[in-house]
């Protein structure tokens, strides 16, 4: 009798005749590649240093393409948004201390919204290992300990022969949900020290799935079944697991409203009759959920800005279904199902009941109208328009990355993503830069259709280097930049809070000019001129920058009321 644990795979002829004859020349850094290529990785992102180079210079012995940014960080925003639109780990090559530090902010980004990113990065040789000070370049007591309260899980490597084991384990544990990033850091004198490891030919890793537990979707199932008012709120979870025709198979079912957060933008349509959108910094979006008897959260941990800044309190029943454990529960009392989110859907329409709820659609449009009215209100005709023109020249099928500005937080509860997985931000971490860099990393992903870029102008200048980037690779990225002569939001936060701002005014370059030195065609446009020109430069190859000198506003938040 066999058992399936004592299958073992064979090697084939060719993976035993390059293990007994290997090529010369080989040293850690192939190992390194090898190991990626045999997971199934064909790009990796990155930027060089002294302590790496044992690794890129393997790179240029392997078929793995290498797409290098000009600043750690937006390599890590382009690796993140490679791992979101593909789904799958995305590799990013660092170098020691600096190089490695300079990512976190992007790392911190992916951890936030569960992008898959596999980080290896060198370390001082391993002489200067142990916490003395020896004095090497870019020496850190402990490197890895500035890694940990950031990704997913580190992974150290000593010796060549952990190198395959290492990576593998670290890319597993990136794409088990909730997915994440990792960190693997390999000594320098490892990476360039001859090996006499055997080519490796064999890489396969099964990510562990996490379904949930039948007893707690039974009584999930039971109670929306008997739900009089079930209302659904939709996050990230739902878009990573791509889940998204679950979800609406389940809410049509039960004939729930369905709110999706800024993480889960496109999870659920847009204009479907149940849809509430993304109105969750409203207060008429947070009393209809208030009164919901059963609340389903699918993917989301109702953080700040999924709970209109902690003011939501439930008066019903929460079931919450998360794959992050550190979020099951966290800011209400809930029936908490520890699972993915397909998993956990699928078992759903497995075992609940059909409700028919004919004044669903209408409860919706009447909380649909009363935003439109608080809007509407307000005096904010050129933010919508603006808005809307971005929408209109946004081709189908088009992923848009915003950067952290005045217009993404309009998009954030205004925008109709079209799909799942087509808009995202960096609202997980909230940091400046993330729109330029990650939407390379989106082309690069996938080159059959333009990708649009928006920023304000102060993050347009965390990342203005990689126009050089665009201009190397040729990547069809539009780039708006919504030039406000300052950091706009702080401006507007400062100004409500203290009367005046203070350090939120920049000096700012002729944003035209300086794309057209990097060879890049840019052009300055009005809020009139906007849906014209941005359409033309979506629709032209190559990259593009679109500069709207404009100053726009927030809507008045409701939490403070």
């Amino acid at each position: 009798m066999t058992h399936d644990h004592d299958l073992v795979l064979r090697p084939t002829a060719a993976q035993t005749e390059a293990a007994l004859n290997p090529p010369p020349g080989r040293n850690g850094g192939d190992l390194v590649v090898e190991t990626l290529a045999g997971l199934g990785a064909t790009t990796v992102f990155g930027l060089p240093g002294q302590h790496a180079l044992g690794m890129f210079d393997a790179l240029r012995r392997s078929d793995l393409r290498y797409i290098g940014l000009r600043v750690e960080n937006n390599a890590g925003f382009a690796a993140d948004a490679y791992g979101r639109i593909t789904g799958e780990a995305a590799p990013l090559l660092l170098s020691t201390g600096p190089g490695a530090l300079t990512s976190l902010a992007a790392l911190q980004e992916a951890r936030a919204a569960s992008a898959p990113v596999l980080a290896i990065s060198s370390q001082v040789p391993t002489a200067g290992l142990g916490g003395g000070r020896h004095g090497y370049l870019h020496e850190l007591p402990d490197q890895a300990a500035s890694f940990r309260g950031v990704v997913k899980s580190v992974h150290t490597v000593r010796t060549q022969s952990q190198i395959p084991s290492a990576i593998a384990e670290a890319w597993t544990s990136a794409l088990t949900v909730p997915h994440g990033p990792v960190w693997v850091e390999i000594p320098q004198d490892v990476l360039l020290a001859e090996t006499a490891v055997p080519v490796v030919t064999g890489g396969d890793t099964f990510p562990e799935e996490l379904p949930p537990r039948p007893e707690l979707t039974a009584v999930a199932a039971d109670l929306l079944s008997r739900a009089e008012r079930p209302a659904i709120i939709a996050g990230g979870g739902v878009v990573r697991a791509d889940a998204s025709k679950k979800l609406r198979q389940l809410a049509e079912r039960l004939q729930a409203p369905v709110v999706t957060t800024f993480g889960g933008k496109g999870a659920f349509p847009w204009t479907h009759p149940l849809s509430l959108q993304s109105w969750l910094e409203d207060r008429h979006t947070t009393d209809f959920l208030e009164d919901a008897d059963v609340l389903l959260v699918v993917g989301s941990g109702l953080g700040e800005l999924s709970s209109n800044y902690h003011t939501f309190r439930p008066r019903g029943r929460v079931i919450q279904i998360e794959a992050d454990l550190g979020k099951l529960e966290s800011n209400h009392p809930a029936l908490g199902i520890h699972a993915d989110a397909r998993l956990a859907l699928q078992a759903l329409l497995e075992t609940v009941g059909e409700r028919t709820d004919p004044a669903a659609p209408e409860r919706v449009r009447a909380v649909l109208d009363k935003v439109r009215e608080r809007i509407a209100s307000q005096e904010l005709t050129l933010e919508q328009d603006v808005l809307a023109a971005v929408r209109r020249a946004l081709p189908p099928g088009a992923p848009s990355f915003w950067d952290m500005t005045i217009l993404a937080y309009w998009a954030w509860s205004a925008f109709d993503a079209e799909a799942p997985n087509a808009m995202h931000s960096a609202q997980g971490a909230g940091g400046l830069g993330y729109g330029f860099p990650a939407a390379l990393g989106a082309a690069v992903a996938d080159p059959t259709h333009p990708v649009l870029a928006v920023s304000g102008d102060g993050g347009a200048l965390y990342s203005i280097a990689e126009l050089a980037t665009a201009r190397q690779y040729d990547l069809n990225v539009t780039w708006l930049i919504v030039d406000d002569g300052g950091y706009g939001i702080l401006r507007e936060y400062m100004t409500d809070a203290f009367g005046q701002p203070t350090a939120t005014e920049l000096t700012r370059p002729d944003y035209v000019a300086l794309a057209e030195s990097f060879g890049v065609p840019g052009v300055r446009t009005s809020p009139k001129t906007l849906e014209a020109d941005l359409a033309k430069a979506l629709a032209a190859p190559g990259p593009s920058v679109v500069v709207l000198p404009a100053v726009l506003r927030m809507f008045a938040p409701t939490h403070l009321d």
